[in-house]
């Protein structure tokens, strides 16, 4: 994957992005389908040209519902779009800034709309500029990039540049899901989580080893599985 710098500023600095925003070419079809749905499903006012002043979302107004979950780089949108099925009380957030798997969710959502889903295409950093404090009641961070090399580990998710207001947007007792089949990912993520202030619930090897109950396999763990790599499924409280 290529660093890119994002247009984005955190006060008066640029952030650095790490990954992809664009991967092969749209078709015609998938790009109108990207020009018409995203507008349906676009969250306003959190870009820094949008809302220099990083004023919250108003979460109420955006999706009229009492609890509101989130789902960090969402790929190609299965999880997702499950969730949102089978939790149609639930205001569920999506963030993916890769254009190639926003498009897939958009085709996903034209053949089945979901009304309580709301989209944002840039950095989950940015999200979290404008979240307000203890709104979110549960998170999913399912298969984020591993960065393998060792010189890139600074690069992944479970950093406390993310972790931190990740964890100051969730309500107290929240629940926050991290699923991989990267082993050395498990052992950052048990070592940096606690940092910010999430407890790991596990009791046992099953807690780990079994997905939730209300699990649905994306594309990304039907690779691992398929290449024999052991998907770790790790739940921890706010």
């Amino acid at each position: 994957m290529c660093s890119e710098v994002t247009r984005h500023k955190s006060g008066s600095q640029w952030r650095n992005f790490y990954g992809r925003f664009k991967g092969k070419s749209l078709s015609a079809k998938q790009s109108e389908t990207l020009r018409v749905e995203f507008a349906k499903y676009s969250i306003k006012n959190i870009s820094w040209e949008e809302n220099p002043q990083r004023k919250p979302l108003n979460l109420t107004k955006l999706f009229a519902k009492k609890n509101i979950w989130l789902e960090i780089g969402f790929g190609g949108g299965e999880h997702l779009m499950h969730q949102a099925k089978l939790n149609p009380d639930i205001g569920i957030i999506g963030c993916e800034p890769y254009i190639n798997g926003l498009a897939m969710l958009l085709r996903k959502l034209s053949d089945h709309p979901c009304n309580n889903v709301r989209l944002y295409d840039g950095d989950a950093r940015n999200i979290f500029d404008v979240l307000p404090k203890s709104s979110i009641e549960k998170v999913f961070l399912l298969y984020p990039d591993p960065w393998p090399k060792k010189k890139h580990h600074r690069r992944r998710f479970v950093t406390q540049e993310f972790l931190r207001p990740l964890h100051n947007s969730m309500k107290a007792g929240s629940i926050l899901r991290i699923a991989t089949d990267i082993e050395d990912y498990v052992r950052q993520t048990l070592q940096e989580a606690p940092k910010a202030g999430f407890r790991w619930i596990a009791k046992d090897a099953s807690d780990w080893r079994s997905p939730w109950c209300d699990w649905i396999s994306t594309r990304y763990e039907l690779k691992a599985l398929k290449e024999g790599r052991v998907p770790h499924y790790l739940t921890f409280v706010a």
